[in-house]
């Protein structure tokens, strides 16, 4: 019921003082809250726009290009060397009535041969190995970038789902600052009001103008900030919120899924390289050897000649040098060890303020939605009541409807911040991450 309906009841009420503002009540459509009409805008939901996010990153892509390369790597380290060929003149005069003669003197030799490095089973399988670790690492950050994307992409939707919802709250308040405002003018008029009241009005319609005008610059920037991740054209899904009450982490067991964290994982698998390479040092304690077979062909009337040699590494200043190598990649393995066990206490302590943070914005907005809401609603009626009554003055009626107002949009911000820690906690991990730690872990409201 509109407030021309109900007000026009009271048969105290003076249409030469009071007409314009009802009038203006009637035209803004200010009813009750809650039962006005919105259109419903088309747009994407939230899965919708990490969809399109994950399909138009390069991240991901470059991420299983890295991985790939790294196989292909671990595939030729897993091979011996290539054979050297080697071929050249020997023992040829550059004097005397035989000079660069090849086939005069009985010392000069064409040589052609084959060097063919030895590289000890163990050092191939680890350099293979490390590089089978290193992809796994390329992927272990593919799953961090696709965190990242689901989580950034949420976090953009929800700015600009709950920008829309403030911008029409700002819109409504503008219209009530603007009824507050003919109503202070037709009792200023009609000799129940002073100049001040008026004066008053007008500075709240100025104050909630520019509320408005800063939302709409917020929406504009939330749009562009999801259109960095969902492209060009990307809106939200009106009443498509999804439950903010549910995550996929079982704060039962946080630090046993804290461990399993894509940024972890990293570490983990940056780690796994590090100790691969350390026992490559150590086998690099233990050199190769190199095998020649070569054929020396001389001047006919000489004999030809093959030559076997065995080329080994004199490893004379091991202790500065190898022992040096292997001490440095056992250093960087367990410098990354270390960080893995700082980050992952800076992940736990973040992790659970964050869940804090989650839980008490859910308290407040139950609290707002089942009390305060209601309470504001339940005072405008009993005011606009006893206005029909001719106990309370318009302005009491309009003051009791701006009240209710600043409750939704104080609401609405709650929610917007639960919704934002939410999104934080959802995605730690990327959506398809398929564990039991994906289930859904509901709470209950204190």
């Amino acid at each position: 019921m509109q407030f021309l309906d109900l007000i026009g009841r009271h048969g105290s009420c003076r249409p030469d003082v009071f007409g314009p503002t009802l009038a203006l009540a009637l035209s803004l459509g200010l009813v009750l809250p809650h039962a006005q009409a919105a259109a419903e805008a088309e747009g994407l939901t939230l899965a919708q726009a990490q969809q399109r996010a994950l399909a138009r990153s390069r991240a991901l892509p470059a991420a299983d290009a890295s991985a790939a390369a790294a196989r292909e790597l671990a595939v030729a380290a897993a091979r011996l060397p290539d054979p050297v060929l080697r071929a050249g003149i020997d023992n040829l005069p550059v004097s005397g009535t035989d000079r660069f003669n090849i086939g005069s003197d009985f010392m000069t030799m064409r040589t052609i041969g084959v060097m063919q490095e030895l590289t000890a089973p163990d050092k191939r399988r680890l350099r293979a190995a490390g590089m089978e670790a290193v992809a796994d690492q390329a992927l272990a950050e593919k799953a961090v970038a696709t965190a990242r994307i689901e989580r950034e992409t949420a976090l953009a939707w929800f700015d600009l789902y709950f920008a829309r919802q403030v911008d029409d709250l700002a819109r409504q308040q503008v219209s009530q600052a603007q009824l507050d405002l003919q109503a202070a003018q037709a009792a200023y008029r009609g000799g129940k009001g002073s100049r001040g009241d008026v004066f008053a009005a007008r500075g709240r319609v100025g104050t909630a103008q520019d509320k408005a005008d800063e939302s709409d610059t917020r929406v504009d920037t939330a749009r562009r900030a999801l259109a960095r991740w969902a492209g060009r054209d990307a809106d939200v899904a009106p009443a498509s919120l999804p439950d903010i009450d549910r995550i996929r982490i079982d704060p039962g067991v946080l630090d046993t899924e804290l461990a399993h964290h894509p940024e972890i994982t990293v570490l983990d698998r940056e780690e796994a390289v590090a100790r691969t390479q350390a026992r490559l040092a150590e086998a690099n304690r233990h050199p190769d050897w190199t095998v020649e077979v070569s054929l020396q062909h001389r001047g006919q009337g000489y004999s030809n000649m093959v030559s076997v040699g065995v080329s080994v590494p004199l490893q004379w200043d091991r202790k500065h040098r190898q022992d040096r190598e292997l001490a440095a990649a056992l250093l960087q393995a367990d410098r990354i060890g270390d960080e893995r066990e700082e980050s992952l206490r800076a992940h736990t302590a973040e992790v659970r303020a964050l869940l804090d943070g989650w839980r008490s914005a859910r308290r407040r907005l139950a609290r707002y939605r089942h009390e305060l809401e209601p309470l504001a609603a339940e005072r405008s009626a009993a005011v606009l009541a006893a206005y029909r009554g001719g106990k309370a003055a318009l302005a009491d009626v309009l003051a009791a409807r701006r009240n209710e107002l600043d409750v939704r949009l104080q609401a609405l911000q709650i929610e917007g911040a639960a919704a934002q820690r939410w999104a934080q906690l959802n995605y730690l991990y990327p959506s398809d991450r398929g564990t039991a730690a994906s289930s859904h872990h509901p709470e209950a409201m204190p």
